[in-house]
């Protein structure tokens, strides 16, 4: 369970890494009021998601529950980052073909945002079930 939570999170990083390229080589922090996503939130998210999955590492690597439950207890707020930064995607997508400057999220490639979101999913619960210790 431990080695599929980071197989998960790694996953989700791959896909996250691609949109944050995306959302900065578009602009995304040269051009405040241009994108939906403020950028607290978008290295927020960041650094709260690197952080836990450095520290799943250091749990994987030292043992200890209380270094699993603490990295699920930073997925918490990551994954509520996660649903904003989607519930501001998800209009700004729609209309983006009527705008002749897309915002810089609007390049994210759907298949990717989506397969994040999933990953992301699985991976909470992966690392739920480890903290819990289930599959130990």
């Amino acid at each position: 369970m431990d080695i599929a939570a980071l197989i998960a999170w790694l996953v989700t990083a791959v896909g996250g890494f691609v949109m944050l390229g995306t959302w900065i080589a578009k602009g995304g922090t040269r051009e405040p009021g241009r994108s939906r996503f403020n950028p607290g939130l978008v290295f927020g998210h960041f650094a709260l998601a690197a952080a836990g999955l450095v520290l799943w590492i250091v749990y994987l690597i030292a043992g200890g529950r209380t270094l699993a439950w603490i990295a699920f207890v930073l997925l918490v707020p990551v994954a509520l980052l996660g649903f904003t930064m989607l519930a501001r995607w998800i209009p700004g997508y729609r209309a983006r073909a009527a705008t002749a400057d897309p915002a810089p999220e609007q390049h994210f490639p759907v298949v990717v945002v989506g397969a994040h979101g999933l990953v992301a999913v699985v991976t909470v619960v992966l690392v739920l079930l480890a903290a819990l210790g289930v599959g130990s």
